[in-house]
């Protein structure tokens, strides 16, 4: 009656006994860190043996200390950048009607608003025409119907200006971007799951555990790292130099007092990079390699195909890091930066190559250091709650159902085990409110137990074998178990959707502890159950 087939014994002793080994970790936290730290910054290490697990549950901000950053993004500035990206379309349908408008001249842009002067003011209305063509529908739900760009005249000049519901779906995509390159360049860090989460309409709250001051933190994802590709015009020792029409002067990183006239148009630009890594040129001197996607690669071939011999610039952040001379046809879309780089600045670049450029500057608003001082506070509080609880429960069930109880303390156990190797595989974050869901965990973990169990007396009684009593407990009370937690279960997955930040934490822990609980309530106890009935076959049970 009580069979338990060997393949399964061998399943459910596999899986506690695979929960175990990757839970070890843990015991031995500062260890552990150590020795990845030193492989993430490529060091030799033999503090911890290579052939163990090495993965460990992550302590939150709350726990372990860390930055806190609420930083504001002008937003305004990307106006500004889309009114000079319109400017070569309205010059290029304005000069199509030159016999009508005359001369077309830009007179500049003031932030939403781009202002062209003709030659001709009896081309007004043909040049409005032309210009209001180059307009197009707002993307957007808030702004659907409406056009992108209002186009107006008077005398000899044309102004395009950007539209309300424009700049709002302009502010709404500023922020999205700006959240996932922060959130981008905060994961490349290798920093552990970093709270990034937008806060009314300009602002961006980020929370980053185990980094070491906000300051570092805001060096990080305050550098804009742009990288753009331009034809070189001139090169000057004259810092004020006249650049000429449609031309920028940028200094030389490696040359001091050196500075070179661009073009200011780009000819690709940071957008079409896929990837970049740090790597070694021919010299054996740190350097970043990177690769273009297709439509980038093909810019970058024509253009090198139609340029040889003459001066390429690579500009990062407004200065010249290399300004090589183009040698032959570079097909593929992908090359090396190379210039006075440490081995730390090189994989620091390309990981804020790789997160792309912020779409405009931040401010920052206010910038905490979380000490871990208060974490560790937090955590010996956590401790002694979770020890508290986890003794009275062992108590409780060695008292009020004997043998059994005791069954039921070991799965208890094993089941805390199982929790912190799922977080530990998954690489969860554990906050203050992770660790209230544990110990939440470990007083619903024997519910389960406890219907079976008062369902085997309910058998007892009705003058059942111990064997048949024991196996009905645990067939009848499954419905009730099943049904119970999986209640619960849609409560932590819900909560996992919906929440942020510390919810989500308790709702990992939660629904873990869910999974877990089950597996062990239902097979961990009844094997061990079994186990123990074929080797002593009683007369009768005491439950």
């Amino acid at each position: 009656m009580l069979e338990f087939p060997l393949w399964k014994k061998l399943l459910v002793w596999g899986l506690c006994a695979l929960g175990l080994w990757l839970a070890m970790p843990n015991l031995f936290y500062a260890k552990v860190e150590s020795h990845n730290d030193a492989l993430a910054e490529g060091v030799e290490d033999d503090t911890w043996p290579s052939v163990l697990p090495s993965g460990l549950v992550n302590l939150g901000l709350d726990l372990r200390g860390g930055a806190h950053l609420l930083v504001e993004v002008e937003v305004e500035e990307v106006y500004a950048d889309r009114m000079d990206g319109m400017w070569p379309e309205v010059r290029d349908a304005l000069r199509e009607l030159r016999d009508t408008v005359g001369t077309v001249r830009r007179i500049g842009v003031e932030g939403d608003t781009l202002t062209v002067r003709i030659g001709e003011p009896t081309g007004l209305t043909p040049g409005i025409e032309a210009v209001r063509a180059l307009t197009s529908p707002i993307v957007s739900l808030t702004g659907a119907g409406s056009q992108d760009f209002e186009v107006a005249g008077s005398n000899d000049t044309i102004t395009l200006t950007m539209s309300a519901a424009e700049r709002q779906a302009t502010d709404d995509r500023t922020m999205e971007q700006s959240l996932e390159i922060i959130r981008r360049r905060v994961d490349e860090a290798g920093t552990r799951e970093p709270t990034i989460q937008r806060q009314g309409q300009d602002r961006i709250l980020i929370q980053v555990p185990g980094i070491g001051s906000a300051e570092e933190l805001l060096e990080l994802i305050g550098q804009t790292a742009k990288l753009t590709f331009h034809p070189v015009v001139n090169r000057t020792g004259d810092e004020n130099a006249r650049a000429g029409a449609g031309n920028i002067i940028y200094p030389s990183i490696d040359e001091p007092g050196a500075f070179y006239i661009l073009e200011r148009r780009p000819v690709i630009s940071g957008e079409h990079l896929v990837d970049a890594q740090p790597s070694f040129d021919q010299n054996n001197s740190p350097a970043v390699s990177f690769r273009l996607n297709p439509t980038g690669g093909r810019i970058f071939g024509e253009y090198t195909a139609g340029n040889i011999g003459n001066p390429f610039a690579i500009v990062l952040d407004e200065e010249v890091i290399s300004a090589p001379t183009i040698q032959s046809h570079i097909p593929g879309g992908s090359g090396i930066i190379t210039g006075n780089f440490s081995v730390e600045e090189s994989t620091r670049l390309a990981i804020l190559l790789r997160a792309g450029a912020l779409p405009a500057e931040i401010n920052v608003l206010e910038q905490r250091t979380v000490g871990p001082e208060l974490g560790q506070d937090s955590i010996d509080a956590g401790r002694i709650a979770a020890i508290v609880a986890f003794t009275g429960v062992l108590i409780f069930m060695a008292l009020s159902y004997g043998l059994f109880g005791v069954f039921a303390d070991i799965a208890l156990i094993l089941n805390v085990a199982l929790i912190f190797g799922l977080l530990s595989l998954i690489g969860a974050t554990l906050t203050l409110p992770g660790i209230a869901g544990i110990v939440l965990t470990i007083g619903m973990a024997v519910d389960a137990n406890v219907l079976i169990f008062e369902r085997i007396r309910e058998e007892l009684k009705t003058a059942k074998g111990p064997a048949r009593a024991i196996q009905l407990g645990y067939e009848k009370a499954l419905s009730a178990i099943i049904d119970a937690n999986i209640t619960t279960f849609i409560a932590a997955i819900i909560l996992f959707m919906l929440g942020s930040g510390p919810v989500r934490g308790f709702s990992i822990t939660l629904g873990l502890g869910i999974i877990t609980s089950v597996f062990t309530a239902i097979y961990v106890t009844r094997l061990m159950i079994v186990t123990w009935y074929d080797a002593r076959r009683p007369k009768t049970i005491e439950v």
